[in-house]
């Protein structure tokens, strides 16, 4: 049995659960308003003016104020900069934080698409399922972004051409490079910090993680 799961996406899966599972956990404090140094409260007033609120995943970062200004920066960048639609920007960033596994990201971004992005649900569904998506350029996008992402930034010929046959360009190539810069950032913080999922996003508290440890313990108990 074990055998035909070698080298599956099941497997894969199974592996990123369990690395994650006996991951680190760091043992610093988020950091509030009033505890705070000047730096950091700068950043944090910032952020809850943008946000209008401070998520937990920002306060964690700004135990290193230099980490929460690049995310911030490099994060505003790519939502006003970039060649894409709000409904690609989400895919793109969804798509990542899947194939990261980081769930907190997962939900917010989630919980992003239904309410500001509009993304169709289907779509969202799709990334937060690991099922096909309908739309083909949507599904052409996120299978980019997953190649990106799994291949260390090392595409081949046949791969970059795809998706410029889909009506994208090289500089997308740049955008989509810049994104999963910024969602190493929120992804590997909140991977090290195990982040609080935030009230506003339990809503959206993805299961993906959840359902892949509770298979991982399955298998487990039959050895």
């Amino acid at each position: 049995m074990f055998q035909l799961l070698k080298g599956s996406k099941f497997t894969k899966e199974i592996i990123k659960t369990l690395i994650i599972m006996n991951s680190y956990k760091m043992k610093m404090s988020l950091v509030n308003l009033s505890g705070a140094n000047d730096k950091q409260k700068d950043l944090l007033m910032l952020t809850k003016k943008e946000n209008r609120m401070i998520p937990n995943m920002y306060q964690a970062m700004v135990n290193s104020p230099g980490l929460l200004d690049s995310y911030m920066h490099g994060y505003k960048k790519f939502r006003i900069e970039s060649g894409f639609t709000s409904t690609e920007q989400e895919v793109v960033l969804l798509t990542i934080s899947a194939e990261n596994s980081c769930s907190y990201c997962m939900a917010a971004h989630s919980m992003l698409a239904d309410t500001v992005s509009k993304v169709p649900l289907e779509v969202t569904e799709s990334i937060r399922n690991h099922t096909k998506i309908s739309d083909d350029k949507l599904r052409g996008l996120s299978g980019f972004v997953s190649t990106m992402v799994n291949k260390r930034g090392l595409p081949d010929e046949n791969e970059v051409q795809a998706f410029l046959n889909l009506g994208y360009t090289e500089g997308n190539i740049l955008d989509v490079i810049l994104a999963i810069s910024v969602k190493t950032i929120s992804n590997y913080t909140n991977h090290v910090f195990k982040t609080e999922l935030d009230t506003v996003f339990k809503a959206r508290e993805w299961s993906g993680y959840k359902v892949s440890r509770s298979i991982f313990n399955f298998f487990r108990s039959l050895v």
